[in-house]
């Protein structure tokens, strides 16, 4: 695979994060400040380039939450992380 090839074959296409679960940890946003900050209220939001971030770093902050919080969604809409069990 190229590496203009990388880019285009994304596997995560929606970033979601469940508000009343998040803990303010912020492990996400050190992990990812181009995608996540704290709003007013300490909670994790999404940013609005969020996605021109690489999947990997999308995947580590996901990873990151102590409460998994943060739900990472396919092309298709599936969850991809975390996994449903």
């Amino acid at each position: 695979m190229e590496m203009g090839d990388a880019k285009t074959k994304r596997k995560v296409h929606r970033i979601e994060v469940i508000r009343p679960d998040c803990i303010s940890a912020a492990t996400c946003v050190v992990i990812a400040p181009d995608v996540f900050e704290l709003d007013s209220s300490g909670i994790a939001v999404v940013m609005a380039d969020a996605l021109n971030v690489d999947d990997n770093t999308l995947f580590m902050a996901a990873q990151s939450c102590p409460t998994q919080a943060i739900l990472l969604y396919d092309e298709y809409g599936v969850q991809i992380f975390p996994p449903i069990k």
